[in-house]
């Protein structure tokens, strides 16, 4: 067995490991605090009607229309960080213009602005893209201004010997070099996205995981669904975090 399936595999049960872990523990606070299921239902019961939920389709609606405002909020948000990022390391005007504005524009809450914006935006998918869009840009832009001012100026300087156009030294020295850095704020901003979607539907939406939250803690009062819909969300985040993490081993060949 080679050294990296010995780490594979110990990875694996690590987490495996540390889930059951924390199955026992959740599973002795019921216990112990004898509390009744509409307040704290036991792992079992949360697992059994998150089957329940898929197999009916009452969470398929609702997961799809969360993926998609992710999907979109992430892609645009992503986008403008890099763009921005690259702006604020190589433009010293930009950096002081832009800067007190974006770290303002981060210090207010997004749950805060979020209905706001459902307002300007309306209820529907562009309200959400615009919210994780805002939620993702900042962390994606400060590690993209990191990535590119940690460039190694040697590497410019030999760039700028070799004739190399603005072009040339963007995509084969800048962002090459840059590329770890600005997918660590990604990973960061995919994560934030789920919470992102999640504000946004909160802030007014029809359907929607965090939709399916409220109406399961309100109306329904469904609370082992409530926790069925945030197991959905909470592997919806780990399933794009994993994604990100693998396209970073492609490109750059971290472990």
């Amino acid at each position: 067995m080679t050294q990296d399936r010995l780490v594979t595999r110990s990875s694996v049960l690590t987490v495996i490991g540390a889930l059951v872990v924390f199955l026992l523990i959740w599973r002795a606070i019921v216990f112990i605090g004898g509390y009744p299921p509409f307040i704290l239902p036991t792992p079992e019961a949360v697992f059994g009607r998150f089957l329940k939920a898929i197999g009916d389709g009452t969470i398929w609606p609702h997961f799809i229309t969360t993926l998609q405002e992710v999907a979109f909020g992430f892609a645009v948000g992503a986008g403008a960080g890099v763009a921005i990022g690259y702006l604020l390391a190589r433009s010293a005007l930009v950096e002081r213009l832009a800067s007190p504005y974006l770290v303002a524009a981060q210090a207010v809450p997004i749950l805060a602005i979020a209905p706001l914006l459902a307002l300007w935006f309306g209820p529907g998918l562009l309200g959400k893209v615009v919210i994780c869009s805002l939620i993702v840009f900042f962390p994606v832009a400060i590690s993209t201004m990191v990535g590119i001012r940690s460039v190694d100026p040697r590497l410019l300087e030999l760039g700028r010997s070799l004739r190399a156009t603005r072009r040339q030294v963007l995509t084969t020295l800048e962002v090459p070099a840059a590329l770890p850095s600005i997918l660590g704020g990604m990973r960061v901003g995919v994560t934030l996205a789920v919470v992102g979607a999640v504000v946004g539907e909160w802030a007014g939406a029809d359907r929607g995981l965090g939709v399916l939250i409220n109406l399961a803690r309100g109306s329904l009062f469904d609370i082992p669904l409530m926790f069925a819909a945030l197991l959905t969300l909470a592997l919806m985040g780990i399933v794009l975090y994993l994604a990100v993490v693998l396209v970073e081993r492609r490109l750059v060949g971290v472990r």
